[in-house]
């Protein structure tokens, strides 16, 4: 299953996937962050219609597909190693989360490539830290595909030769990799009682409600 096909698109589709997670578990002072209603909104979505609702591409995210194998193929070049594509590569031990690293580095390591406009690749060449939502990507790719540890790759073919490709380690971190799990679960549950809810209310057929349904019916 190829990155990019229908396929993955369809598999990915109600699912938690590791580029999300940061959105699942973002928190403001005053609580969570907006994005995590959001975000459940679109999986309860896709869980309930069967359909991907990320779909959306705008110019830059364009850009980031179309210059992604480029990328790549200069990673290989600048460490003389392969990378090895995969698809999706679900959460050992929880369900309805997944990853999709952009590729399999030896028999540790993995690769996360952005493309990001040049104003963000200079900030990256000018030492401004990987921004925490790509460290909690890579934390959950490497807690689902048993890594450890990340490239994390900046490349913009628009600058110099020798500035093009920025490569940075990411160490595994399982200490923030649990603490990323006791978000990621209950906000997981919370997604599952709302369908379950829903689909009581709206077809009384199905199966019994489970209590977090009920709870969350009753107000």
């Amino acid at each position: 299953m190829l990155q990019g096909t229908e396929e993955w698109r369809q598999a990915r589709a109600g699912s938690l996937g590791a580029s999300a997670v940061h959105e699942a578990i973002a928190k403001t002072k005053s609580g969570y962050a907006a994005s995590r209603a959001n975000r459940m909104a679109t999986m309860v979505i896709e869980r309930l219609t069967g359909q991907p609702q990320d779909t959306y591409q705008n110019a830059a995210m364009l850009h980031g597909i179309e210059t992604e194998p480029e990328a790549r193929i200069a990673y290989e070049f600048w460490t003389n190693t392969s990378v090895e594509q995969i698809g999706l590569v679900k959460h050992p031990d929880i369900a309805g989360t997944h990853a999709s690293p952009d590729g399999l580095v030896a028999s540790e390591g993995l690769l996360e490539i952005k493309c990001p406009q040049p104003a963000q690749h200079l900030a990256t060449l000018l030492g401004e830290p990987i921004p925490d939502k790509y460290l909690v990507q890579m934390l959950w790719q490497m807690r689902c595909c048993k890594r450890a540890w990340c490239d994390f790759v900046s490349y913009n073919p628009s600058f110099p030769e020798n500035m093009r490709l920025h490569i940075q380690r990411v160490e595994r971190d399982d200490a923030r990799i649990k603490e990323i799990e006791s978000e990621v679960v209950p906000f997981l549950r919370e997604v599952d009682a709302k369908v379950a809810a829903l689909r009581a209310k709206y077809e009384p057929d199905n199966e019994p409600l489970p209590d977090s349904a009920r709870y969350l019916m009753a107000g």
